[in-house]
Order: structure tokens, then sequence, then C-alpha cells
């Protein structure tokens, strides 16, 4: 879904399947699928999307179909968030904003790019977590005061950009784990149960390299 920022994505999506009858050969924009029609991973992921040698046990994924209602897939995505994999967070985020009315789709790319740029400072790239956490939190900006299902959008987008600066101005090396933790919603929001919405989190995806 959201490494290589593609158009309209939060991060390049996208896995060639081979061309038929010639192993090792890959058709543009096509996917691997399993015997069900859903799309195959190509390789496993670690939990910062980081991937596999080919064999290897991999995270579990979040599938291309998932639907889910905007509250549960918050309370799944923050829990993503707090476990430290914020790639998989971002899958959750970006299917919501996949399926979500005009009007949000803002919200949650930025919620998904925010959740990349995580990602990206995660994994040491500085660079790229200001890039989309500024571009995340710009686009979560245009809540702010409005708080759809709870989202904390002025918090968040004020997070954000202070984030993005701090990483401009000190790299990563200033910036320990603890603060690249963020609240999706608002403190008391009684959200879903626990457990909401973790049995929709299986197949697989195959997003591109990044």
């Amino acid at each position: 879904m959201t490494g290589r920022p593609g158009p309209g994505h939060a991060w390049d999506a996208g896995g060639p399947a081979e061309l038929p009858g010639t192993p090792g050969r890959r058709a543009p924009g096509r996917r691997e699928r399993d015997s069900a029609g859903r799309p195959r991973n190509a390789r496993p992921r670690d939990a910062l999307g980081r991937p596999l040698p080919r064999g290897a046990t991999g995270e579990q994924r979040v599938p291309d179909d998932l639907a889910m209602a905007p509250r549960e897939a918050l309370v799944l995505a923050q829990r993503m968030l707090d476990d430290a994999r914020p790639f998989h967070a971002h899958e959750v985020l970006e299917a919501s904003w996949k399926t979500a009315p005009s009007a949000e789709r803002d919200l949650w790319q930025g919620l998904a790019q925010i959740a990349v740029g995580i990602t990206h400072a995660r994994r040491g790239n500085a660079a790229g977590a200001a890039a989309l956490l500024r571009r995340g939190g710009e686009r979560v900006g245009g809540y702010a005061g409005t708080n759809p299902h709870g989202i904390d959008a002025g918090s968040i987008a004020g997070q954000a950009a202070r984030l993005a600066r701090r990483i401009d101005r000190e790299s990563l090396a200033g910036v320990p784990a603890a603060d690249l933790r963020f609240r999706l919603t608002s403190a008391g929001d009684p959200g879903v149960p626990s457990g909401a919405g973790e049995s929709a989190v299986t197949g697989t995806r195959d997003p591109g390299d990044s």
C-alpha cells in the first residue's frame, strides 16, 4: 500500500506476477495469486515491512481486501503502532483510505502517511521519515477541530509537524523511540473492545520493495 510514495498512494504498492510459461520473468503490474485468487506475497516481511529471504518466517500481513468499520480500524492500527509495527498499521489505515467516503479520504491517507513516516524513522531513514510525517500531518491537519471517529486530528497533525522539524534539525540520533509513538484517538475515547478486527488480519498482500 504506502517506501516510495506513488501517485495517490501513501506507499507504492504492487508486485509483478510471473509471465505464463516463463519462470522468473515478471509481467509489469500483475501479481502472483493463490488458488483462491488472493494476491500472494512474493517475499515475507519483518515487523518494519522489510523483505526477508524467501522461505523465512515473516510477519502476518494485512489482506488487500481488508474492510473494517472506522473505529475497529483505528483500534487495530493503534495496537500495531503500540507494538512498534507501524508498517502494518499503515496497511490497515490505507485499507480504510481506499474505502472511505470522499470527505474523509485525505484524513485516512494522512494517517497512513504518518505511519509510513514512523516506519522510515524506525528503519533509520531520516529524510523519508521527515517528508512523510510532514505530508501526512498536513493532510490530517485539515480535519483539526472536527475529530471524526474520535480521531484527534489537530493533536496528531501538530505532533507530526513537530517531529518532522526535530528530525530535520537533529536527524534520528536525537529522537528516542518513545517519541515516535502516536495516539490516534482522543484520550478517554471508548474505542472498540480489545481484539476487534484481529480476525480480519489474515491473508497476504504484495507491496513493492521499499
